[in-house]
């Protein structure tokens, strides 16, 4: 009995350093990789937070993804300066993190398959866009400055597709994470 009850121990304490460290590499992916749009008079960062909480929600699935995810870039939020937007960003991020990783892992894939990891990232996309969009309108009390935002969002999550799709390729084959 003794020895089940360390094993769990362990468990859990692997998972909570593994989601520690996913917070981490998603905040600072965000907070030392972005560059500020010019383009809208709200502002807007692209950064590579995004490809993170894919890797994240990828290679570990919906839990881990949604809790790096709306933890990472929240705490960004609230560190940054984009204070107001944290609650908006746990609450958008979380999801599209959660979403990644319930496709990515669908079926026992886990994370496995290209085509549903392509897809995951796709379809959480129209999610952060609109999270972002009622964001906004709310922030701003008005629902047609939001729109200049859109295209900045769709850059950020293309880049994010972009870096995290290979480099998940990539780690599933390794033998760390047969």
């Amino acid at each position: 009995m003794q020895r089940t009850q360390g094993y769990a121990s362990n468990t859990k304490t692997f998972d909570l350093i593994i989601t520690a460290m996913l917070i981490a590499l998603v905040f600072v992916a965000t907070f030392f990789i972005n560059i500020r749009l010019p383009i809208t008079a709200n502002g807007g960062l692209v950064h590579l937070g995004t490809g993170m909480l894919f890797i994240a929600s990828i290679m570990f699935g919906p839990k881990k993804g949604a809790i790096s995810g709306a933890v990472g870039m929240a705490l960004f939020d609230y560190l940054s300066g984009w204070t107001l937007w944290a609650p908006f960003s746990f609450v958008t991020r979380g999801l599209q993190g959660y979403i990644v990783g319930k496709i990515a892992w669908s079926n026992g894939r886990r994370g496995t398959s290209f085509a549903f990891n392509l897809i995951a990232t796709i379809v959480s996309v129209p999610v952060m866009l609109a999270g972002y969009y009622i964001c906004e309108g709310i922030l701003f009390h008005n629902w047609i400055s939001p729109v200049a935002s859109i295209t900045g969002n769709i850059v950020q999550n293309v880049v994010g597709m972009v870096i995290a799709i290979p480099v998940c390729t990539a780690l599933k084959r390794s033998s760390i994470f047969r």
